[in-house]
């Protein structure tokens, strides 16, 4: 336990910075989440939002500042330290094993969990006498997710709204605490989005579990989030409710800069 933590925040950010060949993509940022709360990272395309989120999962080193997971400072510990940790993330990019159900996808990260916690003899042996129970696990987390009906369906024969839903399945079979998404709507029509918005509200409500979203709708923001931070060139330039977040001029000249299209989202 780092002296004078408060054990209610989940993440804490202290003045973390970075920059890449003297470029600063986050520069001395402040942040806190406390557990079960659910908080949107929003700014204009370049701001440094994913440079943080490697920052928070260890992807890339920090050049100053500290990350305290749950008391425990973590700024120099790798990424599987991380994961063990308790902290979870999704990605834009897939990862998924395109030729495996999704019940395999899920049994695999559900068994990778398992095995930071034993041995490799003892996952397997648990993993064959408890078969019918994991697999009621699993099924739970596809419920969460929406997917409990396709269980036995390849991840090529589902949806790309099915893709980001299985993504989010497999992050929440590591079991984590805290949940980085980014950008989990990206590329979905209206139906799945609201879909995906109901999924991510009953992971945070539901199961507890903290929740940061990385988002450009601010629709969905408001709709998810009970408060937003706002970086821009990589430095925080507002915080607050959504609603206090849309009437901020700052927060509007921001993505007025970028692009005046970019405000309809705000």
């Amino acid at each position: 336990m780092v002296m004078g933590f408060d054990r209610m925040h989940a993440l804490v950010l202290k003045n973390v910075s970075k920059s890449f060949g003297g470029i600063d993509a986050v520069i001395k940022v402040d942040l806190s989440v406390t557990e079960g709360e659910s908080r949107a990272l929003i700014g204009p395309n370049g701001a440094g939002k994913t440079t943080l989120f490697n920052l928070v999962t260890g992807e890339i080193p920090l050049d100053e500042g500290r990350i305290l997971l749950f008391g425990k400072d973590l700024t120099r510990q790798p990424v599987q330290k991380r994961i063990a940790s308790q902290l979870g993330r999704t990605y834009q990019v897939s990862n998924l094993f395109s030729q495996l159900t999704v019940q395999e996808n899920l049994f695999l990260a559900s068994w990778q969990t398992r095995r930071r916690k034993a041995s490799l003899a003892a996952t397997l042996f648990r993993s064959w006498y408890k078969f019918e129970n994991q697999r009621r696990h699993l099924a739970k987390i596809a419920h969460r997710v929406g997917l409990e009906d396709r269980l036995d369906i390849t991840v090529d024969e589902l949806s790309h709204g099915e893709h980001r839903q299985l993504e989010l399945g497999i992050t929440l079979a590591h079991e984590p605490r805290i949940l980085l998404l980014d950008e989990p709507m990206a590329g979905m029509n209206l139906e799945e989005t609201e879909d995906m918005a109901r999924f991510i509200l009953n992971v945070n409500q539901m199961w507890g579990v903290s929740i940061i979203l990385v988002e450009h709708d601010m629709g969905v923001v408001m709709d998810i989030s009970k408060r937003v931070c706002v970086l821009e060139f990589g430095q925080k330039i507002a915080e607050g409710s959504p609603r206090e977040i849309q009437e901020n001029p700052q927060v509007v000249r921001a993505y007025l800069g970028e692009d005046e299209k970019a405000y309809s989202r705000l």
